[in-house]
């Protein structure tokens, strides 16, 4: 049996997770329904639809730099989104720049660490420290995909037909 890269797997379950995050995006109702929420905790669909974008970008992060801070005040990357058409633009070429850093990835820089802290303005908190591979396991596919089945409740829940996801979704039988 011939050995896989984990480059090799990653690069096909990437793209296998961004056709079936692209066709959900597609269905969000953005500039109508952005800010539509189930629930008072819960996060506005045009907000959980942007951070979904933003997270098929994360693995050029997580490959090409040693370390990745987020908070503080700078605008977030998408703040501009106005539409679907919008949004799709913005996930296709953070997938895009994603894919082309899991190309160029080896399996020795997937060992070795990388770390994520969080500046709130005062304090620099901590979220992870540990391997690449397993940082980009859990802090971005296991991460969009959570955000992702949450979108697709959310499109339920406005009764816009959900795609299926490793399978036909009950719209699609």
């Amino acid at each position: 049996m011939d050995t896989v890269s984990f480059k090799e797997i990653a690069l096909q379950e990437f793209d296998k997770e961004m056709a079936t995050t692209r066709a959900v995006l597609a269905r969000v109702p953005f500039a109508e329904k952005k800010d539509w929420r189930p629930h008072g905790k819960s996060m506005a669909l045009g907000s959980l639809a942007l951070h979904i974008a933003r997270l098929s970008g994360m693995p050029k992060n997580i490959i090409g730099e040693d370390s990745q801070t987020f908070g503080g005040s700078a605008a977030m990357p998408g703040s501009d989104v106005a539409d679907t058409d919008g949004l799709m633009a913005f996930f296709d070429a953070n997938a895009k720049a994603a894919r082309a850093a899991l190309e160029g990835a080896t399996d020795a820089r997937f060992a070795g660490g990388w770390e994520l802290t969080y500046n709130d303005g005062t304090n620099v908190r901590e979220i992870y420290k540990g391997p690449r591979a397993l940082a980009y396991r859990s802090l971005f596919m296991n991460h969009l995909i959570h955000h992702r089945a949450q979108l697709g409740v959310y499109l339920r829940l406005l009764d816009i037909p959900v795609p299926g996801s490793y399978g036909p979704s009950a719209d699609e039988r």
